[in-house]
């Protein structure tokens, strides 16, 4: 028998579950200073996310999208991109459009039903959140025809979990990425869970990193809880990209330790004992052990950055409840260049409604 083809999935790890290291820093990571910013980042973000569910729970948000136990991955994910770069989020990457100077007043106009919040003044070029599921994938597949056929030397970047690598929009941004050999990177967040439904029950494929393979992708798997890793792993598919050597899918294993979204109850369907063991490994305290080894962290310096983080995220909640809410017309307004005239009508009993016709 001839063997026509043979590969390998690449898994990359750096920092182990007990915060020690496997080897020495890749390029990605040059020095241990880089790390400490990260890891601020990371604290702010698990504030910032403990605030919005308890915003969401007093009814002063709408339902909400988590990233507990996601920060390294999302972090990573937008840290080494640059800013003329497009991002293709999908609905709980806030670490990632931080990153990208989305303020966190944003996310909270979004989650609280006002458009607006999709609005990045510092990152007008990224897309907005995406709901339907993997749908972002085109959409940067496209960014990045774009920036192939301009010659210009940008990388479009899109995140889907790993139900939406299941999805035909998927499975169509890396066959055009292969086809095109496109500067697009599809980052694969698998968290173990599309909702309720078990990463087992989705695929057959041994991992989904190997889905870009029938695309003539650079594909890798990567331990998504070691922010050492991540950095690594964009490193080498952004400047892959950048270098004319097409597109990437990149899997970042992790788990979500919170609800799938606050209408969402986990109990239901996942075990007491798998969310306590993916609390031993998740990405906080993995760093937090290898900083504080180092002597570059201690509880001192924590405690006095939670407290920080705590009055910047209360200053942008106040930002966010302070913003007054858009005139009832505005739902007509930004619908059609020119409104049918079924919609003039209602625009105008809208109006009358509110006595301002």
């Amino acid at each position: 028998m001839t063997t026509a083809a043979k590969f390998e999935i690449e898994y990359l790890q750096y920092l182990k579950p007990d915060g020690t290291l496997n080897g020495p820093l890749p390029p990605a990571v040059p020095n241990n200073s880089v790390l400490v910013e990260l890891f601020k980042k990371m604290l702010f973000l698990r504030t910032f996310d403990g605030k919005a569910i308890a915003l969401q729970r007093t009814g002063k948000l709408g339902t909400y999208a988590a990233c507990l136990g996601h920060e390294a991955t999302h972090i990573g994910i937008g840290t080494l991109m640059q800013p003329d770069d497009v991002f293709a989020p999908s609905y709980r990457e806030y670490g990632a459009q931080f990153e990208r100077g989305v303020l966190p007043r944003n996310v909270l106009l979004y989650w609280g039903g006002d458009e607006r919040g999709n609005v990045f003044e510092a990152a007008p070029k990224d897309y907005p959140w995406c709901v339907p599921i993997s749908t972002q994938m085109l959409m940067a597949s496209g960014a990045a025809l774009s920036f192939k056929l301009r010659q210009q030397n940008h990388v479009a970047v899109a995140v889907c979990g790993d139900g939406g690598s299941s999805k035909t929009d998927f499975y169509a941004a890396v066959n055009s990425a292969g086809a095109y050999k496109l500067p697009l990177v599809l980052c694969v967040v698998n968290n173990g869970w599309a909702i309720s439904v078990p990463r087992a029950a989705q695929t057959g494929a041994e991992t989904l990193a190997q889905k870009g393979l029938a695309g003539g992708l650079h594909c890798l798997q990567v331990d998504g809880n070691d922010m050492i890793a991540v950095l690594e792993a964009m490193r080498r598919a952004l400047d892959l990209a950048r270098e004319g050597g097409g597109g990437s899918v990149i899997e970042f294993m992790t788990y979500r330790l919170h609800d799938h979204t606050t209408a969402d109850d986990a109990r239901r369907y996942r075990g007491e004992e798998e969310v306590k063991a993916a609390w031993l490994k998740e990405p906080f305290i993995r760093l937090r052990k290898y900083l504080t080894d180092l002597g570059l962290w201690d509880e001192a310096t924590e405690k006095a950055w939670v407290e920080e983080c705590g009055k910047r995220v209360d200053d942008e909640i106040n930002a966010y409840l302070n913003t007054p809410v858009q005139p009832v017309e505005a739902m007509f307004d930004y619908l059609y260049a020119e409104l049918p005239e079924d919609l003039q009508g209602q625009r105008a009993e809208a109006l009358a409604r509110e006595g301002r016709a």
